[in-house]
């Protein structure tokens, strides 16, 4: 059991009706146009998000597309190639490697690597199970370093 959690939660909640707001001023058309200008302006489905949340004021695109975000950017052809938490832990171990190759005696990056390279994994499989990645797809250190220089 992890006793950092038993002390409560501080998280916000869902709407208990997953029904779009009656106050919403934005067609479903309107905001997948929306999404699809953000994509091409480079940005990633979390960011887009939080800029229909925080800028637009359009709290939940579920409910009133009957769709994610990543599935509108799948269906107009922008999805990025891996998924975003993945490619966030790639970038970060690609980046631990730059460290230890100057450092290499940072034992304590080197267990992070480790951790780092094992949660890629994990999450490898998970995707790999739920169909997102390929059955032959694997992460190596080399083949992150490229996928980190072509996507960003």
């Amino acid at each position: 059991m992890n006793k950092k959690r038993d002390k409560g939660k501080s998280e916000s909640t869902r709407p208990a009706r997953p029904v779009p707001p009656a106050w919403l001023v934005y067609s479903p058309e309107d905001i997948e146009l929306i999404i699809e200008e953000l994509a091409k302006k480079g940005y990633g489905p979390s960011m887009i998000g939080i800029i229909l949340r925080d800028q637009l004021g359009i709290p939940l695109v579920k409910p009133i597309l009957g769709k994610s975000i990543t599935q509108v950017l799948k269906e107009k052809g922008l999805a990025p190639p891996l998924p975003e938490d993945l490619m966030t832990l790639i970038r970060k171990a690609v980046n631990l490697r730059r460290h230890l190759s100057e450092h290499p005696k940072d034992l304590h990056a080197k267990k992070g690597l480790m951790d780092l390279e094992s949660k890629i994994r994990r999450l490898v499989k998970y995707y790999k199970r739920k169909g997102v990645l390929p059955p032959d797809w694997k992460y190596s250190p080399e083949q992150a370093k490229l996928l980190v220089a072509e996507y960003g």
